[in-house]
Parts: C-alpha cells; sequence; structure tokens
C-alpha cells in the first residue's frame, strides 16, 4: 500500500506537476491532458482514468490541507502512515 507522499508523488508526475503549484495550476494541467487523452478524442481510457485519479486527489489535499506538496508538509498532515510503517517486518 502506498504512503500519502508516494500517492501525491505519483499523482504529480502523471499530471506532470511540480511540487509547488496553485489550485489554477492543477485545473488547468488537467483540462489540457483531459483534451489530450479522452477517449471521445481518440485518447486512452486507461490514461484518463489515471489523469482523473491524480486530478480529485491532488484537488481533495488542496482543499483539505495546503498548498504545497512538499515531503515534510505531507508527513505533517498524515503523520500515521510512516508511524505504521515502522512496525512492518
Amino acid at each position: 500500500m502506498p504512503t500519502p507522499m508516494e500517492e501525491i508523488n505519483n499523482a504529480l508526475e502523471v499530471l506532470s506537476l511540480p511540487k509547488l503549484i496553485t489550485r489554477s495550476d492543477i485545473k488547468k494541467q488537467y483540462r489540457f491532458l483531459a483534451k489530450k487523452n479522452h477517449p471521445d478524442q481518440g485518447g486512452d481510457a486507461v490514461k484518463m482514468e489515471q489523469i482523473n485519479r491524480a486530478y480529485k486527489l491532488l484537488m481533495k489535499y488542496i482543499e483539505e490541507f495546503r498548498y504545497t506538496f512538499d515531503e515534510d508538509e505531507v508527513n505533517k498532515q498524515f503523520p500515521g502512515a510512516e508511524h505504521a510503517d515502522r512496525f512492518k517486518l
């Protein structure tokens, strides 16, 4: 199971975004990629699903927590994620 930081990094990679972005940047990049990859426009349905999931994750994080995807900031918002990993064998 991926950590919150891994999920966010994957979402940023899917949308080709840097870690320091605005809500507007996320929306603009999502719209650009959605037009390019939408199945009705000859794009790939699987890729479009990845784009949708990445967009939803990043928007949820930005609305509920912070405007930066820095690893320290993410770990502050999800403190239990790394704590549980310390006890896995």
